[in-house]
């Protein structure tokens, strides 16, 4: 069976061909940019090749038809007949407390995440049109929703309720979701498997660091605790994104004449490693820009480590210890020069890594630190368009 997977945000559409019967081997893979705008911009890949243009994408339906088309186009596809296509998996950012796993689509299960919609207004939207634009250019194929959320449904309440009102979390549902939790359990099983061990019997803390970043308490299999909240601007600071900080800064605001709209761009567009740096999201440019003394992009430098540290130490604190310790995403993959002044101090914590091996360590699974210390730490690649295919292939075979 052949897979598409869908990651539908509010102007874009990344997604991936995978073919469950060659070792879930990537077919295709591309994005479209800048839905809804004047131009938009298409990337598609298939073995080895790129091919890119600029064109009109005015809605996500049209952006579904371009991507079919370059699918089974001779010069650029992957397959002769769209019919190859078994199923569509689709990754929706919030499943609330209502999906606890990934599930079939259908009227009930799109009206459930349409209620939703106001936990995740960026991201909802655009994970709903995709599963429209799939009803109407390829009715008869089978869809899932993969639920960014559903991984932490096993918080407990001492993890994901606020210090607010009971009442709030009663009647709104204000409370603690968490994300990336498709990335965490998968990497969490992985790295457990790269150090011979099963992930039930471990504590693990799990660093999802890019762009989006958040960090995991997962024990003994199950989620334990993690950074992001309600929506995911909690926790870590990100690329534009600010991580924690003191609701009072957002009241002081809303005295200062932000409004609600004003507020969102704020905190999701203009604040984390841009927002402090003044012009720099890539962690490479942070870096670089810090080499060449550049005041700003130094604090954002040592701002995101000393973040990253602090949760970290936190969550073994939270577990009672931690067996394995990890790095994924594509700062924890690549920017060894990020994990090492994260890494730098922590074998007060039983962690001892060999930073020669971490400093050479760039986009490869491989075990970071030394044979006598107590907490395995390892560098492990996430995949999860990987996940999102496994969990559609086995809610449409039932295998």
């Amino acid at each position: 069976m052949k897979i598409l997977v869908l990651n539908c945000g509010s102007s874009s559409i990344k997604y991936q061909l995978v073919d469950m019967a060659n070792n879930a081997a990537v077919m295709a893979k591309g994005l479209l940019e800048r839905i809804g705008l004047e131009m938009g911009e298409f990337t598609h890949k298939w073995n080895g090749q790129k091919h890119y243009e600029q064109l009109p994408i005015p809605n996500h339906t049209e952006g579904i038809k371009i991507v079919l088309k370059a699918l089974v186009d001779p010069k650029i596809g992957v397959i002769t007949d769209l019919k190859e296509i078994g199923a569509v998996g689709n990754r929706v950012a919030h499943g609330g407390e209502l999906f606890k796993e990934s599930v079939l689509v259908d009227d009930e299960v799109i009206e459930k995440i349409k209620s939703l919609e106001h936990l995740a207004p960026l991201h909802t939207p655009g994970n709903l049109a995709g599963i429209y634009a799939m009803r109407e250019v390829l009715p008869g194929v089978p869809q899932t929703a993969v639920f960014d959320t559903a991984f932490h449904s096993t918080l407990p309440p001492k993890s994901y309720l606020y210090g607010l009102p009971y009442e709030m979390y009663e009647k709104y549902g204000i409370r603690r979701y968490g994300f990336h939790g498709t990335s965490h359990k998968f990497v969490a099983e992985k790295a457990a498997k790269m150090i011979g061990r099963d992930w039930n019997d471990l504590k693990i803390v799990s660093c999802h660091l890019g762009s989006g970043a958040s960090i995991a308490a997962i024990d003994h299999g199950k989620s334990f605790d993690t950074t992001m909240g309600l929506t995911a601007l909690e926790g870590l600071i990100m690329g534009s994104r600010c991580g924690d900080v003191d609701p009072g800064v957002i009241l002081y605001l809303m005295d200062q004449g932000y409004d609600s709209k004003a507020l969102t761009k704020l905190l999701y567009k203009q604040s984390g490693l841009i927002g402090i740096s003044g012009d720099k999201q890539d962690m490479r440019d942070i870096r670089a820009g810090r080499d060449a003394g550049d005041v700003r992009a130094t604090y954002a430098f040592d701002m995101f480590a000393q973040r990253v540290k602090r949760y970290i130490g936190g969550y073994m604190a939270e577990m009672g210890g931690c067996d394995l310790l990890l790095f994924t995403g594509g700062i924890g993959e690549n920017a060894w020069f990020m994990r090492h002044p994260i890494l730098e101090g922590l074998e007060c914590l039983g962690i001892k890594v060999d930073m020669d091996l971490n400093d050479r360590t760039m986009g490869e699974d491989v075990i970071i630190s030394t044979p006598d210390s107590k907490v395995a730490t390892v560098v492990v690649t996430t995949d999860e368009e990987y996940v999102i295919a496994s969990d559609t292939y086995r809610l449409v075979t039932g295998k």
